[in-house]
């Protein structure tokens, strides 16, 4: 059984989606449960998690909604303003949501010392105490403030999307890599495998270009705290969902069926505790 951990949903909208450049015109339009159907049951996956791409708490409405009415959501990781004076109440809101797994927000956007402010640090502390995972999305240079920040929290559960984008296309590892397995020092950490085609060469990337990469991640973090992730509809800028699927498998084919299964499904039910 795959659990994807990381799948957007939105109605597009040329100034809030202004991130989506023409270069990127194949996603440039609505993404619904619809459109996404239809590629989960040829690549055995029975389940997702639906990850913000607006920063409003009216996209985590949106995405709740969904998950309501499409039980394939598993969980939604959704926005709340961190830095607000109000955000313990309005954590509490949403956490009555059986289907509200995490917080997220669009930190690669803000400056390299957003994750040091101390406003968002007393709001993580409000969702320590609730108790729910916290996404980081974030760029290689900006990993020596995730650093910081996990120790700063140390019973805060965090998962790096896209593996902290390493520098594919440029074929680069340092300082990704030695920063990578710094942060993979913390127990409570976890990262997807998710997001990397659109860091590769979106048209003439091989399967080997991302090896050097997913060898990093499996030794830092091991098969206990990867998770698979499609980045669909953000990945079809590269590849089709079965191509971004296969990338994995393929990498995986010599593992033992249980380590499969913990990066393809059972370490994104743990983490987001989410049941089946």
């Amino acid at each position: 059984m795959i659990i994807d951990a990381h799948q957007h949903f939105w109605r597009y909208h040329p100034v809030r989606h202004a991130w989506i450049t023409p270069d990127m015109a194949v996603i440039r339009r609505d993404f619904g449960p619809a459109d996404i159907v239809r590629e989960l049951e040829p690549n055995k996956v029975a389940g997702c998690i639906a990850v913000q791409a607006d920063q409003s708490e009216a996209e985590t409405e949106y995405l709740l909604k969904l998950a309501r009415a499409n039980p394939f959501i598993r969980g939604v990781i959704g926005w709340v303003d961190m830095r607000s004076p109000n955000v313990a109440q309005r954590l509490h809101h949403y956490c009555g949501a059986r289907e509200f797994r995490g917080v997220r927000h669009i930190a690669q956007a803000e400056r390299d010392d957003f994750l040091d402010d101390d406003h968002f640090n007393r709001g993580l502390a409000c969702l320590q105490e609730i108790g729910l995972a916290y996404d980081i999305l974030v760029y290689p240079r900006q990993l020596p403030a995730v650093i910081r920040l996990v120790r700063r929290h140390p019973d805060q559960q965090f998962v790096v999307d896209h593996l902290a984008k390493p520098l594919i296309r440029a074929q680069r590892l340092e300082p990704w890599e030695a920063d990578l397995r710094e942060l993979a020092k913390a127990g409570n950490v976890h990262c997807k495998i998710s997001g990397l085609v659109t860091e590769a060469d979106w048209r003439h990337w091989a399967p080997v270009d991302f090896k050097p990469y997913l060898d990093v991640a499996f030794e830092a973090f091991g098969v206990d705290r990867l998770l698979f992730g499609s980045d669909w509809p953000v990945c079809l800028v590269a590849a089709s969902y079965g191509q971004v699927v296969g990338i994995l498998s393929d990498y995986l084919a010599s593992a033992a069926p249980l380590d499969r299964s913990k990066v393809f499904g059972a370490n994104a039910l743990h983490v987001y505790q989410v049941s089946v």
